[in-house]
């Protein structure tokens, strides 16, 4: 027989009908003789029932039912008897009657309910496929699909081809450490496993290509968090002859589109935009959550003259490549009510960030009345506490949160206390979306340790031309004042999480071989990993941009589930692994010796 009806599809429009069900014993229930299951698909659940009274025989091989068998069954749409319907179920209105059904497999005790929620990742991840079968994950999933799907209409209608590249490319540091493949038929050589279509995208403009997209895996070999994973999905794009305008905008139209179409939710366009350095100035990070009222200010100026030495010597601090002090004060209004214990907890957090400690006041009235409760209030003059109410807005019932160290330093230690303490205090809306661009990024990263610059996306991205003049400017410090020069780069982020980031390119030769040069990459080293580029540039390569939005990292914060993992069906842990099939493995010794390899690991004793 053939499937007439997913479970979840059956209505009262079909009472009367004969149809035929494919799917799993959810439950099993006998209610004096006669038998109720609720069997599941993909869709969701539908109740069938045995009766003696309706075939005798069939009743009776229902006994031997149990949860998760996989059946086949035909019979009749009823109505459920009065009292009788379930208004929580899609399905709650009618039942099956059952003429005949087959067992089409039989299914040993699972180790676990499917509606367990209280699983822990181990198992769930050991045992996936079941897992899989669990209404939350098969959501998710036809969720992502949803989405998926919605995408790649709205990029066809925008007149975008889905073209592939390649998997099996060739090593570029982009940031990341690449996964490598080794070569059977060309010995001791390498492939590297893309950790985005970057060049090859670019290469497609130059081919006249204007309008490219293509949801495609990527890979890269870093530690990972909650939201990484070492192989995941992007919604890669990109376009010729356009501006930031131009990518941004057609960025929004998949976002609206998608949230419309999955969730039933307007996106207000356009998307408010900020520039990095205003994000870092009152956020402390460049992928800020603007639904939380809390901001920071600066009040390095002020502190300049200040007894406090520790404010002092970082307000007058200033090194190579733009690195500099900084005196910060975050004010959490209400703030005042915090326990000891609670500022004492929030000192420990501010150190995972390299904080070495975190200063505070709590403003229990006027300064003049001495009203205000901290350790390092005696070392301010009148004039600096003025300075610091006129600077905060500071009220009776706040605290303030002082970081004073590096910029770099005290920007990340109170941009994460934002986020931490926005949250501990209930101020963000956890059911709204904050979108927000943030574009002008810094082209180029002064690494103190290293002593060099570094580029902040990828060495492809387009400098701000109002700002070229920085790479032949004079020394500062003893380095060149690079990290002036901004980019024609901009970031997407969603409550707090960078879920997509583009750029307009570099598209002239010369210029591009001036960005490998800044990155202490020669011309021969240039030539070598980046020659098949440098070549493509000189053949009337046109203006051209674009973007990519991580697929994984959208739909988790859609679905506000805790991990993207409970958004990809196969996903790995946090050590890289896949525990459903023990990978990765040893391989034989026959497969290292044909791809010329010998492992040098040796296992602790």
């Amino acid at each position: 027989m053939k499937r007439s009806h997913y479970c979840n599809d059956v209505r009262e429009e079909q009472i009367g009908d004969r149809i035929t069900l494919f799917g799993w014993v959810n439950r099993r229930r006998d209610h004096g003789g006669v038998i109720f299951i609720d069997l599941r698909d993909r869709s969701g659940i539908v109740q069938v029932v045995f009766s003696p009274e309706r075939n005798v025989e069939v009743h009776q091989q229902a006994h031997g039912l149990r949860n998760e068998y996989v059946l086949e069954i035909s019979g009749t749409v009823s109505a459920r008897p009065k009292e009788t319907e379930n208004p929580k179920m899609d399905t709650g209105l009618i039942e099956v009657e059952v003429d005949e059904f087959k067992i089409l497999n039989e299914s040993k005790t699972l180790p676990f309910l499917l509606d367990d929620e209280d699983l822990g990742e181990n198992t769930r991840l050991t045992y996936r496929f079941l897992d899989l079968r669990r209404p939350t994950m098969q959501h998710n999933l036809s969720f992502r699909h949803r989405v998926n799907h919605t995408i790649r209409n709205v990029l066809d209608e925008a007149g975008f081809l889905d073209i592939e590249t390649p998997m099996l490319t060739r090593s570029t540091p982009e940031g990341a450490r690449d996964y490598l493949v080794p070569s059977r038929v060309n010995p001791g050589q390498f492939y590297a496993l893309p950790q985005s279509p970057q060049l090859f995208k670019q290469l497609l403009m130059i081919s006249g290509y204007d309008r490219y997209f293509q949801i495609t895996r990527c890979f890269r070999d870093e530690d990972l968090r909650a939201d990484r994973q070492p192989e995941f999905t992007q919604i890669d794009l990109e376009m010729a002859f356009v501006d930031e305008s131009d990518v941004m905008g057609i960025t929004e139209s998949i976002i609206k589109k998608s949230f419309t179409t999955a969730l039933g939710i307007e996106v207000n366009s356009p998307i408010p935009t900020i520039t990095y350095a205003d994000a870092m100035d009152k956020y402390g990070l460049d992928a800020p959550d603007i639904r939380n009222p809390l901001i920071l200010t600066d009040i390095t100026q002020q502190m300049k003259n200040t007894s406090f030495k520790v404010f002092a010597s970082q307000s007058s601090f200033k090194g190579a490549g733009g690195v500099r002090g900084a005196v910060k004060v975050l004010r959490v209004p209400g703030g005042a009510k915090l326990t000891r214990k609670q500022i004492d907890n929030y000192t420990k957090f501010v150190e995972i960030y390299g904080a070495k400690g975190l200063a505070w006041i709590k403003i229990n009235g006027p300064w003049q009345e001495d009203n205000w409760q901290s350790p390092i209030v005696k070392f301010f003059s009148d004039e600096e506490k003025e300075a610091i109410v006129t600077a905060t807005g500071a009220e009776t019932g706040d605290i303030l949160f002082f970081g004073a160290d590096k910029l770099s330093v005290v920007n990340e230690a109170l941009g994460r206390l934002r986020v931490a303490v926005g949250n501990d205090m209930e101020m963000v809306d956890q059911d709204a979306f904050g979108f927000v661009w943030v574009t002008e990024f810094p082209l180029l990263m002064w690494d103190a340790e290293a002593k060099r610059f570094d580029a902040v996306h990828h060495p492809f991205t387009a400098p701000m031309e109002e700002d070229l003049h920085f790479m032949d400017a004079e020394e500062e410090e003893g380095v060149k004042p690079l990290h002036k020069i901004r980019s024609r780069a901009y970031d997407l982020v969603l409550n707090g999480t960078e879920i997509g980031g583009g750029s307009i390119r570099i598209h002239n030769p010369e210029m591009q071989l001036k960005m490998l040069s800044l990155l202490n990459i020669d011309t021969e080293e240039a030539d070598d990993k980046f020659g098949f580029l440098l070549k493509a540039l000189e053949f009337g390569a046109p203006p051209h941009g674009g973007l990519a939005l991580g697929m994984d990292r959208l739909i988790a914060i859609m679905l506000k589930t805790e991990s993207i993992r409970d958004v990809i069906a196969f996903p790995k842990t946090q050590k890289a692994g896949c525990v459903l099939t023990q990978s990765p493995a040893a391989v034989d010794h026959t497969q290292l010796r044909d791809l010329y390899l010998r492992s040098t690991f040796k296992p602790k004793t």
